[in-house]
């Protein structure tokens, strides 16, 4: 016959032998795992979408997050846009959009259905560059030579935006003309950053282009 002691069951006896019985249970079998379906993965939703690049049409299928900056680097392989931050802090990735400059890193690309893009290789090619081309190189307005295709393409820009008359922060008149000056280029083009540290020598091939003395 067994004894009242044999019986006694201690305080951290029974909390054991219950988590024991619970991890057990919560553990599934073979069987259960093996009838789970696996999660389908989501597809991505995708858009149509036509533009005009550098004066060709091209048409698309495109993830609607895409960015302009990718899907001309990476659908149409036009790489001298340059990813540089990725925010639109830089201006490495600048374009023209129907006569306006963008941070192409910072626009979706099906926003442009039936716009007019521009890059650095609708301006001007090896043979036949463009003007402002000609005078980045005239007056060494670049080194490493990255930022270089966003800063040629805003400043064709700046000086549209000048001879339209659209002022600046640092105009004196609003209701003036702007004039092409040092000061008012280099707030114009102060979203396009230099690492290398060119920007005297770019501000110098901007006036050149405008035909303008500093």
């Amino acid at each position: 016959m067994q004894t009242p002691e044999e019986f006694e069951l201690s305080r951290r006896g029974v909390i054991g032998g219950a988590a024991s019985v619970a991890t057990v249970a919560l553990v599934p079998t073979g069987a259960a795992v093996a009838a789970a379906p696996a999660p389908a993965p989501a597809t991505p939703p995708t858009a149509k979408v036509a533009f005009s690049v550098n004066g060709k049409e091209h048409e698309l299928e495109l993830d609607t997050r895409v960015s302009l900056l990718d899907a001309l680097r990476e659908n149409l392989k036009l790489t001298g846009t340059k990813k540089g931050c990725d925010h639109g802090q830089c201006g490495a990735c600048t374009v023209i959009v129907d006569g306006r400059r963008i941070n192409s890193c910072l626009t979706l690309a099906v926003m442009h259905e039936g716009e007019s893009i521009t890059t650095i290789e609708g301006l001007g090619t090896p043979d036949k560059m463009h003007a402002m081309q000609e005078a980045f190189v005239v007056h060494d307005g670049y080194q490493c030579g990255y930022c270089t295709p966003g800063q040629i393409c805003s400043a064709v820009a700046v000086l549209d935006e000048i001879k339209a008359g659209i002022p600046s922060h640092v105009s004196a008149d609003l209701t003036a003309k702007p004039k092409v000056t040092p000061a008012e280029l280099r707030e114009r083009m102060s979203g396009n950053i230099c690492r290398c540290g060119a920007y005297s020598n770019i501000i110098d091939a901007i006036v050149d282009v405008a035909g303008a003395k500093a």
